[in-house]
């Protein structure tokens, strides 16, 4: 009996070891490939292929698990395509990127509690739409209008379908169309922040991107606070937040979308 629980726990950590390992080539080796490549194809393919257990079900299944999985899809892709943004030379960015791709598959995509939920579905926001933003400079603003929309619709949906709140549709369609209302609104204006003091690091950080996060925290915080606090439900539950993000995102705007500061995409 010792032995068959020994080796059964040798098993078990040869298998953590293993899958550590996969993770960490995943999460290198999609931005090693881009790079080198000069092509987001076989990057995609690897984070899509990563995902197998999704196909792996009866088709009734498929897309109860394609929208439970939305969050890691759009932030493995997103990883990709922002490698691919930064051209074949190896930039600051790439490393950054090789960093913490890994650190989000092990670390970060596991956690289930409420916080992280929240977390997890700001960086799909942020990485999501930085990369829209950079990848359709040169095309018609319905593509960006759509992406907003999906990662808008994802990011709420994973935090909600974490609460106690199981009708949770059509706040994640609202959240989707504001999503898409305001990159409508901003299309006109595609900003990106580069300071000189970046030089070639390849770090691009698109406004849009800033603005629609904190807008998506402000957001699921205030459904939260609803359902939390349901018929005794007052603005003072969630005065803070709203307040300080309307703050912040009216700074950005002010005083932060000068082209002196900026790249102006249209």
């Amino acid at each position: 009996m010792a032995d068959y629980v020994l080796a059964r726990k040798s098993r078990n950590i040869a298998s953590s070891m293993v899958q550590v390992f996969l993770n960490i080539l995943l999460g290198v080796g999609a931005v090693l490939v881009t790079v080198l490549s000069g092509s987001p194809l076989i990057g995609i393919l690897l984070v899509l292929v990563s995902k197998w257990r999704i196909f792996a079900v009866r088709s009734r299944y498929f897309f109860v698990n394609l929208k439970a999985n939305l969050v890691d899809i759009i932030v493995g892709i997103s990883v990709v395509l922002l490698a691919y943004a930064g051209g074949t030379t190896f930039l600051i960015s790439d490393i950054i990127l090789m960093v913490f791709y890994p650190v989000w598959l092990l670390f970060i995509k596991p956690l289930s509690s409420e916080t992280a939920t929240l977390v997890q579905a700001l960086v799909a926001v942020f990485l999501g739409i930085s990369a829209g933003v950079l990848l359709t400079s040169g095309l018609n603003s319905i593509w960006l209008v759509l992406i907003s929309f999906m990662i808008g619709y994802a990011a709420s949906r994973h935090v909600l379908a974490q609460g106690s709140d199981k009708n949770f549709t059509l706040a994640t369609l609202i959240c989707g169309l504001i999503f898409a209302e305001v990159t409508y609104l901003s299309s006109v204006w595609s900003i990106i922040y580069t300071y000189e003091n970046f030089g070639l690091s390849g770090v691009k950080l698109p406004q849009l991107a800033i603005i629609l996060t904190i807008f998506a925290f402000v957001y699921n915080y205030a459904r939260q606070a609803m359902i939390k606090y349901q018929d005794d439900f007052r603005f003072v539950h969630i005065a803070g937040p709203v307040i300080f993000g309307l703050v912040l995102i009216g700074v950005i705007v002010v005083f932060f979308s000068d082209p002196r500061f900026t790249i102006l995409l249209n």
